[in-house]
C-alpha cells in the first residue's frame, strides 16, 4: 500500500528537460481529454466565475487572465470558449518554462488571442497586471516552500486575485487514475505521472498551512469532484 500521509517528493517525468516533442504532444492531448471528461476544465471555469462575480465585472469589461504552467494551453482555450459564449472580451496569457509545451500550445490557438511565453514565471515581467492569475495541475510539481513563492507571486501580480485548481491526495483517486491510464493511455508520461501526481497532491490542511505561513487568511478552499481542490483568493 502507498503512503498517503505525506506528499511524495518523487519528480514526474514531465519535469525533465529531455522529453522528445512528440511524447510531450501525446501527453498534452491526453491531459486535455482527462481534464475535459473528469471535470478539470469545469473547475477552472468555476474559479474564473467566482473572481469575476466577486469583482462585480460587467460583461462589457475586458479581462486579462494569466495561467502559470499552462502546458498545452487547454485551460486557456476553455476559458476563451466560456468568454466567447458570454461576449466577454478577454486577453489570455500562458506561461510555461517547457518550450515544447509552448510550441504545442501555439499550434492549437483555435483563433483565440493567447500570448504564450516560454520562460520560468519568476523571470516574466508583465507590462500590465492581469486581473486574474491561476494555475491548474501545476502546484503539485513543487515543494511547499516553492509554493509559497508561487502564491506570493500570484498575489502580488494579480490585480483582482488568483486561484489554484489542483489534486487531492487520496487512495481512491490514486488507484482509479492508475487503472484508467494503464487501460486507455498511449502515453508513458501519462501512465507514470498521472498516479504520481496524486501522490504529490495535497490534504486540505497542507494548503491551509502554506497560506497561513504567508499570512493569507481571506480565501476560499473547497473540494471539487473529482478529487480536486479549488483555492480562490481575492484582494
Amino acid at each position: 500500500m502507498k503512503d498517503f500521509s505525506n506528499r511524495s517528493s518523487q519528480k514526474e517525468l514531465l519535469d525533465r528537460d529531455d522529453i522528445p516533442f512528440e511524447d510531450i504532444k501525446q501527453n498534452m492531448k491526453e491531459l486535455d481529454f482527462i481534464n475535459t471528461w473528469l471535470g478539470g476544465h469545469a473547475i477552472t471555469i468555476k474559479g474564473i466565475e467566482a473572481l469575476v462575480k466577486l469583482s462585480s465585472y460587467q460583461l462589457s469589461d475586458k479581462l486579462t487572465i494569466c495561467e502559470m504552467g499552462c502546458g498545452g494551453g487547454d485551460n486557456l482555450r476553455a476559458i476563451g470558449n466560456w468568454c466567447r459564449q458570454r461576449n466577454i472580451s478577454v486577453i489570455l496569457i500562458g506561461i510555461d518554462m517547457n518550450p515544447n509545451c509552448i510550441t504545442y500550445a501555439r499550434s492549437r490557438n483555435d483563433n483565440f488571442d493567447i500570448d504564450f511565453i516560454a520562460d520560468d514565471y519568476r523571470n516574466v515581467k508583465l507590462e500590465t497586471k492581469p486581473d486574474v492569475i491561476f494555475s491548474s495541475l501545476f502546484c503539485h510539481h513543487f515543494t511547499n516552500q516553492e509554493l509559497q513563492q508561487q502564491f506570493l507571486w500570484m498575489k502580488e501580480n494579480a490585480r483582482v486575485g488568483f486561484f489554484v485548481n489542483d489534486l487531492q491526495r487520496h487512495p481512491l483517486a490514486y488507484y482509479s487514475i492508475k487503472l484508467l491510464t494503464q487501460l486507455f493511455s498511449k502515453s508513458y508520461l501519462v501512465k507514470n505521472d498521472a498516479p504520481l501526481s496524486v501522490l504529490r497532491g495535497f490534504h486540505k490542511k497542507e494548503l491551509s498551512q502554506i497560506l497561513r505561513e504567508l499570512s493569507i487568511i481571506h480565501y476560499q478552499l473547497n473540494w471539487k469532484w473529482a478529487f480536486r481542490w479549488l483555492l480562490i483568493y481575492k484582494h
